[in-house]
């Protein structure tokens, strides 16, 4: 099975989905993941260099069992700034080349902008179409932004779909590990411990020990 994960920032792909990635190389299928931004280059005082970040999503990549990144390099934290349209043409050239069965990507109520106009790209680009060869969408949480969202835009994320990932739970933090630079220092919600703590909350209330979360856009089947 050929599954995409569109994602705004390196990282975002291990903290919303890096164990159902592992899972999902661990069963055969092929996975690819594409960014639509860095993650670096709006900062002031960057923790690494957008040559070490990139370096970083291919170890990631590898630790997974993923294939090779892929990058739009659309501006990061700016992605406002570019018009919609051309954001969900460039999606639909790489949608259209892997034709992915699944999309994993960000919720469309997540504090962070590139990750709404993320989310919101690729609802748009794979608006249905008769025999569109993508069957299922799933959105994921991004700790220290789905959680920061304000309640008062009505899109909180209540997850519906739960994947297992108690065999994968420890390949996730090995690939998270890619880019020890961007996490932090517990109490904060992008810790290693916030990352197990959430994954035993979602395994906990669905009866497995690990598990990732994430809310059905579409299914089709």
């Amino acid at each position: 099975m050929k599954t995409l994960i569109i994602a705004a920032h390196p990282d975002d792909e291990v903290l919303g989905c890096g164990g159902t990635i592992a899972r999902h190389t661990a069963e055969g299928d092929n996975v690819s993941i594409l960014f639509l931004s860095d993650g670096v280059t709006s900062r002031e005082n960057p923790s690494q260099s957008l040559e070490e970040r990139n370096k970083s999503s291919f170890e990631a990549c590898r630790i997974l069992g993923a294939n090779a990144p892929i990058f739009l390099n659309f501006p990061d934290n700016k992605m406002d700034t570019i018009p919609l349209l051309e954001i969900v043409q460039a999606l639909e050239k790489i949608i259209n080349k892997i034709k992915p069965e699944v999309i994993y990507t960000h919720h469309a109520g997540d504090l962070n902008i590139d990750h709404r106009i993320t989310h919101n790209a690729v609802m748009t680009a794979c608006r249905p179409q008769p025999d569109f060869f993508v069957k299922k969408i799933l959105s994921f949480e991004i700790l220290s932004s789905t959680e920061w969202n304000s309640n008062s835009f009505g899109r909180q994320f209540i997850p519906n779909y739960f994947v297992n990932i108690t065999k994968n739970f420890n390949i996730k933090i090995k690939a998270l590990k890619a880019y020890d630079a961007e996490m932090r220092s517990y109490p904060h919600s992008r810790s290693y411990q916030a990352v197990e703590a959430l994954a035993k909350y979602r395994g906990a209330s669905i009866g497995f020990n690990f598990a990732e979360a994430f809310y059905a856009e579409r299914i089709l089947i």
